[in-house]
């Protein structure tokens, strides 16, 4: 458990890179795209600053998970990713004002659920992991007679 600040870091960002990128894209409005206009348009987009500040967040998120899987097992991390369905839920309520209704809630409670059971199901790192040198058990190299 000594990363779980990081996974929830990773999280965290997600969640906000999701609320940036959302807010670009109600601040441009619709957009319409014709083959006159597209790289134009992709522009407008990718330099609007909601945008490129949740693209540059995406990828700080996605630092944050890499360290993460490089300590952790995938099968333990991955579905704290969930969380961040949570949050960005919260933070939409909040922000923009969108509907949180009973079946919404119940899905959140669904998945906060599922994580606390994943998180209680433990986890260990790749350092504590025996290897399977370690263990006694033989390599094999491929293309030769074993």
């Amino acid at each position: 458990m000594k990363y779980i600040v990081f996974i929830l870091f990773t999280v965290l960002t997600n969640a906000a890179a999701q609320v940036m990128l959302k807010q670009g894209m109600l601040s441009l409005g619709p957009l319409s795209f014709t083959a006159d206009t597209f790289i134009a348009r992709i522009f407008q987009v990718v330099f609007n600053p909601w945008v490129f500040a949740g693209l540059a967040t995406f990828v700080i998120s996605m630092v944050s998970h890499l360290y993460v899987l490089s300590k952790v097992e995938l099968s333990f991390a991955y579905p704290f990713l969930s969380l961040a369905y949570v949050a960005v839920a919260v933070f939409a309520y909040f922000v923009f004002h969108e509907d949180l209704n009973a079946w919404r809630i119940a899905g959140i409670g669904f998945i906060c659920v599922g994580t606390i059971l994943i998180a209680q199901s433990g986890m260990s790192s790749h350092e504590e992991q025996p290897s399977l040198e370690a263990a006694g058990a033989k390599t094999a190299k491929i293309g030769s007679a074993s």
